[in-house]
């Protein structure tokens, strides 16, 4: 992987992080975006051959400014998230909803956009949806939806965008930040319990999303794919 540059928006923490970090031991030159300038600094000492850029993936000046200033990528991996979006509908907030898809939807958008004058032809998009997408999960229509419209780009960007390769990645249950809001002690339980349900009996670490994502991003004969990576949590009740 050497002489290739990767850039992961969305790479301060969690999945992102981890995928950074496997294309730098891999002998890739990573830069990473994030928006939290305390996160950047922090893996700025912990990482410092990542190459950090503070900037809001929703917003197309931030980010047309930091693909101009990188130059050739070799592989583009959008993992942005948020923690809006999860509840029954009956009683949704809709103005949160719409937050939400303003922070992972339209970012991914925005992104792909501001990246594509720089991609190489033979580079690669790589997007993060979530098990939630395809899964019957009471209380998720609205995260549901905006991972179903991030999964939903891949297969007609791989037709359009050829020869650049788009795929996405769809985790499941992921012990990240993304999970913070919880106290440590009811974490840990949902984990427990959760973990009993999967076939893999099992919650995934940032890094085993993260390899799939590399391998999606990486390998020249995949494209239009989604790579599932969710403990098998589709084919299981997590009611």
């Amino acid at each position: 992987m050497t002489d290739h540059t990767a850039l992961v928006v969305g790479g301060t923490s969690g999945i992102g992080l981890a995928t950074a970090r496997r294309l730098h031991r891999a002998g890739a030159a990573v830069h990473i975006v994030g928006r939290d300038k305390q996160r950047l600094e922090n893996v700025a000492a912990t990482d410092p051959a990542l190459t950090g850029h503070a900037a809001d993936g929703s917003d197309p000046r931030q980010i047309a400014a930091v693909t101009e200033a990188i130059g050739r990528i070799d592989w583009l991996i959008i993992t942005l998230s948020g923690s809006e979006g999860p509840g029954p509908i009956a009683d949704l907030d809709l103005g949160m909803l719409r937050r939400a898809f303003d922070a992972k939807f339209w970012g991914h958008i925005t992104t792909i956009q501001a990246a594509l004058p720089h991609l190489a032809p033979t580079g690669s998009i790589t997007l993060l949806g979530a098990v939630t997408a395809r899964a019957a999960m009471p209380g998720t229509a609205g995260i549901a939806a905006i991972n179903a419209a991030v999964e939903a780009l891949v297969k007609p960007l791989a037709a359009e965008l050829a020869p650049i390769r788009v795929n996405g990645v769809s985790p499941g249950l992921v012990d990240t930040p993304w999970w913070s809001g919880l106290p440590d002690q009811a974490r840990q339980a949902y984990f427990t319990q959760a973990a009993q349900a999967l076939p893999t009996r099992r919650i995934a670490t940032a890094d085993d999303v993260a390899e799939a994502v590399v391998l999606a991003a990486t390998n020249p004969n995949i494209t239009g794919t989604i790579l599932e990576t969710d403990g098998g949590a589709r084919l299981v009740s997590m009611t």
